[in-house]
């Protein structure tokens, strides 16, 4: 019965967490087309794909539904759209980028780290897009470093949401994968606004693109990642408060006899005591 809803909200998460954003802002050119034919998008398929997969993953739970779910939504939209063939490359990218991001959201729903992990990469591309859209906003670092702060104290939280404090050794590997995606991000940016160049250019243009965001986001933003830690820990305190205390451990024993805890040098009592053999009492020779 769970996957009478959960197919069907794993196909509209996939579309709304994916794409429906970059709908939203309205796709270049004016296409109206799900993901124009173009090279130029390839970062929307690479991000939107993981994204979308990811969301599907988390609501379906099991890998041998989620992945082949999302891939068929994902090639049945592009054909939908009207791309041919000819664009089999940009499909592809669609298709593995969705596959990955289900496969990684379905084992998320059994471990929290590896759905804190799963989360770096789409809550990066959530919390880089005012940057391109607001252009010259007066409060655009604010906005941006209270977003990268959001998106840091989730991933942390979800991180210690079934083993508690023992996974905050994670949180160093979570904050180095959160700096990653944002680097990821701007590389794949760099590389769609570059279509139609040599791939050397390409290669050149995502390969500087990912070493210089860590710039501004260690000299501009390391006070909102601060606080991003400083707001997790007491989440975390008190999520952790809040939980029933876990129930005492089975007692392997609670169905046999007393007599079956005894140890082994005490066995004899059990035993069955041997018949004593009595002398025959001999009258004294008068």
């Amino acid at each position: 019965m769970r996957y009478l809803w959960a197919v069907p909200a794993a196909v509209i998460g996939w579309f709304l967490v994916g794409f429906a954003p970059t709908y939203l802002a309205g796709l270049p050119d004016a296409s109206t087309l799900f993901v124009p034919a173009t090279s130029g998008r390839v970062d929307l398929l690479v991000l939107g794909g993981v994204a979308g997969g990811a969301a599907a993953g988390f609501l379906l739970g099991r890998i041998r539904y989620a992945v082949p779910l999302v891939l068929v939504v994902a090639g049945g939209t592009w054909w939908l759209s009207g791309h041919t063939l000819s664009a089999r490359d940009l499909l592809i990218t669609l298709l593995a980028a969705s596959a990955l991001g289900a496969f990684f959201g379905a084992l998320g729903t059994r471990s929290s780290v590896v759905a804190a992990f799963t989360l770096t990469l789409p809550l990066a591309w959530y919390a880089a897009r005012p940057a391109a859209d607001l252009g010259d906003f007066q409060w655009l670092w604010q906005l941006n470093g209270l977003l990268v702060a959001v998106g840091l104290t989730i991933v942390l939280y979800v991180c210690c949401w079934r083993r508690g404090w023992r996974s905050a050794y994670f949180w160093p590997l979570l904050v180095a994968a959160y700096l990653f995606s944002f680097a990821i991000v701007d590389a794949l940016r760099a590389v769609s606004a570059g279509a139609g160049r040599p791939a050397g250019d390409l290669a050149d243009a995502g390969t500087d693109a990912f070493f210089q965001s860590f710039e501004p986001l260690l000299r501009d933003y390391w006070p909102w990642m601060v606080l991003a830690v400083l707001l997790a820990i007491p989440m975390t305190a008190l999520k952790l408060r809040a939980l029933p205390p876990p129930p005492p451990p089975p007692d392997p024993y609670a169905d046999r006899t007393n007599d079956a805890v005894l140890s082994d040098d005490l066995d004899w009592i059990d035993q069955p005591e041997p018949e004593r053999k009595l002398l025959a009492r001999r009258e004294p020779v008068g």
